[in-house]
């Protein structure tokens, strides 16, 4: 007998790249939740047990062998009766990878589907998967699409949500795995909008959160009716479970949910760099972070951040002193430091200097001395951060710390137009993000904002 009432539980979460058994923790958690809810169906990300995005690891034969383990186990413990489990991992099968989701359900893994629409980054690594009809779920019949697979926009992609309408499906899930990119939200808008104007079926997207290594994942979860009204719609940039209720009449499914306002523009690049650090952080192990401290919006700018992400007491600031940085300009970055209740020190760079001075056989003009200053900094500063345990953070796009060139650094504002810089500063100083662990109110000085 087909249903009339079906509960999905949304699992919007931080998985860790390449952590299974931690990532599966947080698997049997959510499903706890589900549980208690009344849940039909628990829904994870793409790639979740792995992680997104996909790393080297997945083309190691033992971490597939434990990707696959982790899932029968999760498989059998849905014998309870419980909650069934839509969950994303890497799939080895007849000696092919392809980016699957596992249906959970009955003590078993009851069905796999394969995305078919594959980035030019998941080519590299997996398989193209053949088209398929929607999985059974307590008698409702849901299709499933996973990422990409809803934007059909080249040559050789697939429209699968109008082949699953075309083999009955009811509703579709969509699990994703989308960095945030300013802007992006309204172009999944766009493809969900037209699928499902297309297939007259609801659908649901499940978008990953967190940082990974040099990613930000947004969340942003929704789900609209097949008339497109939104049924639900997640907070981005934050971990959420939740369960959605769906009902059917002579018109279809009909969902309802949670509506949250989402923020946009501005708010969400700050946000998502205050989340990406955060993760970074956490997840490689560091203590903290160290920074240079310069009379500059730009490193004011690094330190709220960092502020927000960590909080005070893992934010460590120096001024490293040169011949090039007058005093009034060491008081001023110390002060900066300390509006944000960051401790602030200063460690002279000369005897540095004047070492590879002594080397050279003649002088540095003007344009190779600022060079040679900037590259002693970021040499100490990486040094400071081994010897503390914590991540180098750069200030700018002039910073030698970016990224993969200086093992331990991590340059916050590289990608930030230099007239977004003010705007960024001037909202903090009135905005913070809900789960910001700096002070709220003003902690950029105007003069640094205006002054830019």
């Amino acid at each position: 007998m087909a249903a009339d009432s079906f509960r999905i539980t949304l699992a919007q979460l931080n998985p860790v790249a390449g952590d299974v058994a931690g990532n599966a923790a947080k698997v049997r958690e959510a499903r706890s939740k589900a549980a208690a809810d009344g849940a039909d169906l628990l829904v994870l990300p793409e790639l979740f047990l792995a992680g997104a995005p996909p790393q080297q690891s997945i083309l190691d034969a033992a971490f597939l062998s434990a990707c696959r383990a982790a899932i029968e186990a999760l498989a059998r413990e849905t014998a309870d009766g419980g909650p069934a489990v839509l969950i994303g991992a890497p799939w080895l099968e007849d000696g092919k990878l392809y980016n699957a989701v596992a249906l959970l359900d009955a003590g078993r893994v009851a069905a796999t589907r394969l995305k078919i629409n594959l980035p030019d980054d998941q080519k590299r690594s997996f398989t193209r998967g053949p088209a398929a009809g929607p999985v059974s779920v307590r008698g409702v019949r849901i299709g499933i699409a996973i990422g990409e697979d809803i934007w059909p926009e080249r040559p050789g992609d697939e429209n699968v949500v109008e082949t699953l309408a075309e083999t009955g499906a009811e509703l579709v899930v969509v699990p994703a795995a989308a960095c945030y990119v300013r802007g992006g939200g309204d172009r999944r808008l766009s493809a969900a909008v037209a699928r499902v104007t297309e297939s007259d079926l609801p659908l649901i997207w499940l978008n990953q959160t967190g940082g990974q290594v040099g990613q930000v994942f947004d969340g942003a979860s929704f789900a609209l009716n097949a008339d497109l009204s939104v049924a639900a719609q997640l907070l981005a940039f934050v971990e959420d479970v939740t369960t959605l209720a769906w009902s059917r009449d002579a018109d279809g499914w009909q969902g309802a949910g949670p509506v949250a306002k989402l923020i946009e523009g501005d708010e969400a690049d700050y946000a998502a760099r205050v989340l990406g650090l955060r993760d970074h952080v956490a997840k490689s192990g560091f203590d903290g972070v160290v920074l240079g401290l310069t009379a500059s919006l730009d490193t004011a700018l690094s330190l709220a951040i960092a502020v927000d992400a960590l909080g005070p007491a893992k934010v460590r600031g120096v001024v490293l002193a040169g011949a090039d940085m007058a005093a009034q300009a060491q008081e001023v970055a110390i002060a900066a430091a300390a509006r944000l209740g960051v401790a602030a020190e200063v460690m002279p760079i000369a005897a540095a200097v004047a070492g590879f001075e002594t080397i050279l056989p003649g002088q540095l003009a003007s344009g190779p001395h600022r060079a040679l200053l900037a590259q002693v900094r970021a040499t100490l500063l990486n040094a400071l951060a081994s010897l503390f345990g914590a991540l180098a953070l750069g200030t700018g796009e002039a910073s030698k710390l970016q990224g993969d060139e200086i093992g331990r650094g991590f340059n916050l504002l590289a990608d930030i137009p230099p007239a977004q810089l003010s705007r960024l500063a001037a909202l903090r100083n009135r905005w913070q993000p809900a789960d910001a662990l700096g002070a709220l109110g003003e902690v950029i000085a105007p003069d640094l904002i205006c002054g830019d």
